[in-house]
């Protein structure tokens, strides 16, 4: 069996917004011709007509993935400007009506409408999901079922969905109550091995329940297309360094797991009942709470929970050549999550004056320009 090739891919959904009143608007069909002519395959519209979806190529580092993402992410921004729009990477805009926005008209999508009906119009949020190549199937089960511990550990730095239809939640991730009404979702069952998942995929889709396992929708899965793991928990994080910093510490998560696999070790795995608590916590609090460490007994606060991750990943981090991304998330949740800030733009803006519709317009406005900050 040879060594995982642990390469990268990462897939955004962006939501697009009018330059001018900062409202949700439809892509035209002008902007994605235009997209789909200078980035081929790795553009597509999403569900909803305000949404579209970029994915780079299948990336051997974290430069790589981040020449692509940058590219990606000038192009769409370049495109709809030409149309007066720009995109924002957010998982839910500040004020907009669920009500008012329609699904895009594609088979894929009509299907979903029709098989989720009403929980599917509520589906105006936006996510960030990480590939990690892990070709044995085996593997990709073993590593998957020890991974999980993480999942709230990346939604809490992730967070970027505090408010929804302009009312402030009093979450960080209200993404993720929108999302679990699906089926499907949630996190993943441990799983004895890789037939033990085909089996619950089959048993399914021999029912015509669902096509195949793209159907599949848990925080974690192996990807139905691709020979890697799939971190799906992640809110849409703002900034594109961010996206960088949490891929290449889910990418290291799983080399140090295989790294203790190859040692005949293993990441202790809890009752999902005790990690969907952490994700309760991560989902609400963001980092400002702290999570629990249930080998210590103890919620331990986010800042030392981190510290003590990086520490366990610098090996990993190095080998992968992402140390230098990974080492920045202090940094980067310095000034918080994109909740925390979005949340602080709002209360600034309004003890400046404005009137909370002119402030929620104002966070919106610093989504936009934090879309742009590293490209």
């Amino acid at each position: 069996m040879t060594d995982p090739s642990f390469t990268l891919g990462i897939e955004e959904e962006y939501l697009l917004v009018d330059r001018d009143s900062l409202d949700l608007a439809a892509a035209p069909e002008g902007l994605m011709e235009a997209c789909r002519a200078d980035l081929a395959g790795q553009v597509s519209p999403e569900f909803l007509q305000c949404q579209i979806e970029i994915g780079t190529g299948v990336c051997d580092s974290i430069a790589t993935a981040r020449d692509d993402l940058r590219r990606l992410r000038t192009t769409v921004a370049r495109h709809a400007a030409q149309h007066g729009l720009a995109p924002i990477a957010v998982s839910c805009h500040p004020f907009a009506d669920w009500h008012t926005q329609h699904h895009t008209d594609k088979d894929r999508y009509n299907s979903l409408r029709r098989d989720l009906g009403g929980v599917a119009r509520r589906m105006l949020i936006c996510g960030m999901h990480v590939h990690v190549g892990i070709e044995d199937r085996e593997a990709r089960i073993d590593i998957m079922n020890q991974l999980t511990y993480f999942l709230p550990h990346l939604l809490a730095m992730s967070a970027s969905s505090p408010f929804w239809q302009g009312e402030d939640t009093g979450l960080a991730s209200y993404r993720l109550t929108v999302f679990d009404n699906l089926p499907r979702t949630g996190l993943p069952p441990r799983l004895l091995d890789w037939s033990d998942y085909q089996r619950n995929v089959q048993a399914l889709s021999d029912l015509q329940l669902i096509e195949d396992g793209t159907k599949i929708w848990w925080d974690l899965r192996p990807s139905a297309r691709f020979p890697t793991l799939e971190t799906r928990i992640c809110d849409l994080p703002s900034r594109l360094e961010m996206t960088l910093a949490l891929a290449g510490l889910i990418q290291s998560i799983a080399r140090m797991l295989w790294r203790l696999r190859e040692r005949n070790q293993r990441w202790r795995i809890y009752d999902n009942f005790l990690v969907g608590e952490n994700r309760w916590r991560a989902q609400r609090f963001g980092t400002t709470a702290g999570l629990i460490d249930f080998g210590r007994h103890q919620i331990v606060p986010f800042g030392e929970l981190l510290e003590e991750l990086l520490g366990l990943v610098a090996e990993d981090a190095a080998a992968l050549g992402c140390a230098a991304e990974v080492a920045a998330l202090p940094a980067l949740l310095a000034d918080g999550t994109s909740a925390a800030r979005q949340r602080q733009a709002l209360e600034d803006a309004m003890q400046a004056g404005d009137s909370r519709e002119e402030a929620l317009r104002t966070v919106v406005r610093g989504l936009v320009d934090e879309f742009h900050v590293d490209l």
